[in-house]
């Protein structure tokens, strides 16, 4: 389709981006030829300059290749958002090495799989996930692990709660071990790896993203000049709670902020409490987040005295942000809200409301430099749709993967064409801004009419005795399936099913109206914060199995 979003950029931000052919990790080089003595991280009050990080970077760097890592070999990390995160990615890249992500909510399946799968022989996690480690590391490549604590970088270390042994080092050790040398490996940017990002897995194997240092570099540099007015640099302070194991939070939360010499307050699980008092200390300017985030903050009593309103951009991505979170996170907030678009495919940002131009609540805004779209028949990908009209979005970019590690089957459908199949939903207007519908895979198909599960969920989050909802497509005997939704409500309400399906009659087609609702006091979400639509799925059908099997 011909690029009408162009129009609709803030007048600072280019149609294209020229981008240097250097490694990802160049970008802590370059941040502290200027921002050398800064405060890059504020991590329970102790406090990292830009010099100091980059020195823990050499060492570590400068050990595993001294531990005979060699270019190309991948070092998984397990780690929450801490000091130790930063400087291991970073410490992986200077020696050459892919860094690949490990979630530390993993089960040992998952755990074993994904250190198989990517062929990791070294990891870095910390001391808490050590039992999971060590009871699936015989059945891994897994040769060597350094585990830390998450003191290590307080004011007061204390050693990892795991034994020493040959192959099981401590990373406070390791580093002082290293000296401060810069690794001397040569990178080709466009075709090395720089991280393999396992995608969630919620339907079937997680795959292993292939992002080379081009693409990550790429999209760091795009969110940059998206914001370039708004960006203080050397000043800014970001507020990370969103994990750097996510794409989002690695790009966004971390590497965006590396790039531009911003201080980044780290906390390492989410806690509303413990989030609000670093806001109410630290006075964070850029909130990059996520919708269960913002939920938790607009129910929070006292968010305003926290200091929530000097928020100067609250950023949302990972999961569509309903209508009525967003309309209420504004009235709270001081500073703007942007909603974008991503996945790990991407590295991960395509699309972003301008800073500064026209927003439209809704949409995830228009496609950022350098970056083409379009909507397509997902049955027959060469019939583009009309604005308007839903189909598959299809991306290309310089953020797009390399592919599918060891799926050359999943890599030739999924970039067909040189085109980023998305599997999601979407529709495109006259003036080229982005609304996602729903995931392919989420779609209900109820006697014969489709349904967007967002839409519903849409119109559950509009109720004000709701905090959060989700509607779910469930096996049904007549109709195919039939929607149920799963909701939590705000604390002190109470509300029977009749009033929901009640609320949802009175602004739903009949046939998308939820049949049943089941009230919860939570549900489950990925440690970034996404509902994850598909375990409520397997637990019905699982009640159902069990339910069949006593009759």
């Amino acid at each position: 389709m011909e690029k009408v979003w162009l129009q609709n950029y803030d007048w600072f931000v280019p149609e294209t981006i020229r981008y240097p052919r250097v490694p990802l990790h160049h970008l802590l080089e370059m941040a502290c030829v200027k921002y050398e003595d800064n405060r890059a991280t504020v991590f329970f009050d102790r406090e990292m300059s830009y010099g100091e990080l980059r020195d823990q970077v050499r060492r570590l760097a400068t050990a595993l290749r001294g531990m005979g890592i060699q270019k190309g070999d991948r070092v998984a990390l397990m780690l929450p958002n801490c000091p130790q995160m930063i400087i291991s990615y970073y410490g992986v890249l200077e020696a050459g090495a892919v860094v690949t992500n490990i979630s530390p909510l993993h089960v040992e399946r998952e755990i074993e799989y994904e250190l198989t799968d990517s062929g990791s022989e070294t990891m870095i996690y910390l001391d808490l996930f050590h039992s999971r480690v060590q009871a699936v590391k015989d059945a891994t490549p897994l040769e060597r692990s350094i585990v830390t604590s998450i003191t290590d970088y307080m004011e007061t270390p204390v050693d990892p709660a795991a034994e020493k042994s040959a192959d099981t080092m401590y990373f406070r050790e390791v580093i002082a071990g290293a000296d401060a040398e810069v690794c001397e490996i040569e990178i080709d940017p466009e075709n090395d790896l720089a991280a393999l990002q396992y995608t969630g897995g919620t339907t079937g194997l997680a795959k292993g993203v292939m992002l080379t240092h081009r693409n990550l570099l790429a999209n760091v540099m795009q969110i940059t000049a998206w914001a370039s007015e708004f960006i203080e640099k050397g000043k800014d302070v970001y507020l990370d709670v969103i994990p750097f194991f996510h794409s989002y939070g690695q790009t966004v939360g971390m590497n965006n902020a590396i790039a531009n010499g911003a201080t980044m307050i780290l906390i390492p699980q989410f806690e509303i409490n413990m989030m609000l008092q670093a806001i109410q200390k630290h006075r964070p300017n850029f909130f990059p987040g996520v919708p269960t985030l913002y939920v938790a903050v607009l129910n929070h009593p006292e968010a305003v005295a926290y200091g929530v309103d000097r928020i100067k951009l609250c950023n949302s991505g990972s999961a569509p942000l309903p209508i009525e979170v967003h309309r209420q996170f504004s009235k709270i907030s001081g500073g703007l809200f942007c909603e974008g678009y991503g996945l790990s495919e991407a590295s991960p940002v395509t699309h972003s409301n301008p800073i500064f131009g026209m927003k439209k609540v809704g949409s995830v805004g228009i496609p950022l430099p350098d970056t083409d779209c379009k909507i397509v028949d997902p049955d027959d990908d060469e019939v583009e749709m009309g604005p308007g009209e839903p189909g598959e979005l299809l991306i290309r970019g310089p953020q797009v993967m390399k592919g599918y590690w060891n799926k050359p089957d999943e890599n030739e459908q999924t970039l067909k064409g040189g085109w980023l199949h998305t599997g999601d939903i979407a529709t495109v207007d006259a003036d080229g801004y982005f609304y996602i519908v729903d995931r392919v895979k989420d779609m209900i198909i109820a006697g014969g009419f489709n349904i967007y599960p967002r839409e519903i969920d849409e119109v559950l989050f509009e109720h004000p005795k709701v905090e959060e909802a989700v509607a779910v497509g469930i096996p049904d005997e007549y109709r195919g399936e039939t929607v149920k939704a799963f909701v939590v409500l705000k604390a002190g309400e109470e509300c029977e099913e009749d009033e929901i399906v009640a609320f949802c009659r009175e602004r739903l087609a009949a046939y998308k109206v939820p049949r049943t609702v089941e009230f919860r006091e939570a549900l489950p979400k990925t440690l970034v914060g996404k509902v994850l639509r598909r375990a409520l799925l397997e637990e019905e059908l699982a009640k159902r199995e069990e339910a069949g099997e006593k009759e």
